[in-house]
């Protein structure tokens, strides 16, 4: 893991990490960093699908619900009305595809940032405690295929960090 002292050098590192064949590499900033999602090899997300596909499910379970209790289940006639009114079951439906929505936003969320998560190895660096003040960390796995400890650490020291340090498990 390499400790930079400004956000440019991060970025930078970060492009050259991945023009070099890292792809399990992760970026930790005080602040968000224009260009640095792009820099690390982030694709378009799925969350956006899981929320759409939740609120789709949600909104046939809420319409069939009320379909087959008013239609199937439990008929009742009342005034000469139709059984299958479709205006009465629209807020229903609307709710249960807002629910489900919803449901689908936060354990999607969690599910694809691997959250919870109370303890990374990065954690055992002393200098990360600066994480979130003011210091850039770019670290790199060493399950990436491309890992081999004694040329990581050369290309760390390449790109002139402040620090490079070994992240224990």
């Amino acid at each position: 893991m390499a400790e930079f002292e400004d956000s440019d050098s991060l970025l930078e590192a970060t492009k050259e990490a991945y023009a070099a064949g890292y792809r399990k590499i992760d970026a930790y900033s005080p602040m968000p960093i224009h260009g640095l999602a792009e820099a690390l090899g982030f694709s378009r997300p799925l969350l956006p699908l899981l929320v759409l596909i939740g609120g789709i499910v949600g909104a046939c379970a809420g319409y069939g619900l009320q379909y087959y209790t008013s239609v199937i289940d439990y008929p009742i006639n009342v005034g000469g009305r139709p059984l299958h009114s479709w205006p009465a079951f629209i807020p229903v439906t609307f709710e249960m595809t807002i629910l489900f929505a919803g449901f689908a936003a936060v354990f999607g969320m969690l599910a694809l940032n691997g959250l919870p998560m109370p303890y990374h190895p990065v954690f055992n660096v002393e200098s990360f405690k600066r994480a979130t003040r003011d210091r850039f960390f770019l670290c790199i796995e060493a399950t990436d295929e491309q890992f081999d400890l004694n040329q990581t650490r050369a290309f760390l020291e390449e790109q002139k960090p402040f620090e490079v340090s070994e992240v224990e498990e």
